[in-house]
């Protein structure tokens, strides 16, 4: 199945990029989650305003990457969330918190970066990757305190 990309996908391609997938991957996961759409001549035109988008939010300089990661890397920021007793989240710290806080601790980052790998549902520290350019990542040092 030959599709478009909308979004990044780990392992898969950047937006607009046009990737063959199989059948199954493409039907159930990434077209009903709206992250590609089908191929064809007329959607080819959208790669070009999809591969504009993308440059505009991309960081562009390898040193400037390295900066943002110095900069993320440097202390943990802390992310407040609704906790009971014990602990224990409401919920979970979703990838917009994340970015919320990161942007208050003054690094702004897309949250499509953001990746973290089993979900937050705990206090305490946690470490999560932000991928900043295709060549740099940085380790995120949260501390999920309870709110108010």
């Amino acid at each position: 199945m030959k599709l478009i990309l909308t979004h990044e996908v780990s392992n898969l391609g950047e937006p607009g990029d046009i990737v063959e997938v199989k059948d199954g991957y493409g039907r159930n996961f990434l077209l009903p989650r709206n992250y590609a759409i089908r191929w064809s001549k007329g959607a080819a035109k959208q790669v070009e305003s999809i591969k504009a988008a993308r440059d505009a939010r991309a960081v562009h300089d390898l040193e400037e990457a390295r900066q943002i990661k110095g900069r993320l890397e440097a202390e943990p920021v802390n992310v407040a969330v609704r906790a009971g007793e014990g602990g224990r989240l409401f919920g979970a710290v979703t990838v917009s918190d994340i970015a919320t806080a990161l942007e208050a601790a003054g690094g702004s980052v897309d949250k499509r970066r953001i990746e973290v790998g089993n979900p937050i549902k705990a206090l305490g520290a946690h470490t999560v990757t932000v991928r900043v350019h295709p060549e740099v990542t940085a380790q995120v040092r949260l501390n999920v305190v309870a709110s108010k």
